[in-house]
């Protein structure tokens, strides 16, 4: 199924493949509204995820005014400096439907920690979304992302969960 680009949806922009399969496991929840979401291909690397979302999908999501994106990356262990980097790049007019989120070193390690497999953290991740709790949120690996998942909840979850 497409997304219908004149009512709420969310772009999922993955670094890498390896956030590409949480985000997959994410969009497996039986509770999700899969006709508001997409995962995009990998952009090989956080950098170019930030060069794709400036020349693709700013003008696009200026276009289609009910497009959010997450732009899905790996902190690098450097939370604060990538993400203000990153957010000193978003346009002021489109801050509000952009969200920066990952994990804080990379997903390998989330995965080590969690045993299971990418795809299973994605799915893990959206039942904690659609049951309200954060118990994999409070991760150490994703902790760092409280304030994005926060502003991301209240814009995001009316549409995205049934």
């Amino acid at each position: 199924m497409s997304i219908n680009k004149y009512q709420p949806h969310i772009f999922v922009l993955p670094e890498d493949d390896a956030n590409r399969q949480i985000a997959n496991g994410f969009i497996l929840d039986p509770n999700l509204n899969n006709r508001a979401i997409q995962v995009l291909p990998p952009a090989r690397g956080w950098q170019k995820v930030l060069e794709q979302f400036t020349v693709v999908h700013v003008p696009e999501m200026r276009k289609f005014s009910k497009r959010m994106i997450i732009l899905l990356i790996d902190f690098d262990e450097q939370p604060q400096t990538r993400l203000s980097y990153i957010q000193n790049q978003i346009p002021e007019d489109l801050i509000d439907r952009v969200f920066v989120i990952g994990v804080l070193s990379e997903p390998e390690n989330l995965r080590r920690d969690m045993r299971k497999d990418f795809e299973g953290i994605g799915e893990a991740l959206a039942l904690d979304c659609s049951e309200n709790k954060n118990h994999l949120w409070e991760h150490n690996l994703l902790q760092h992302n409280r304030i994005e998942l926060n502003r991301m909840i209240s814009s995001v979850k009316p549409f995205l969960f049934n």
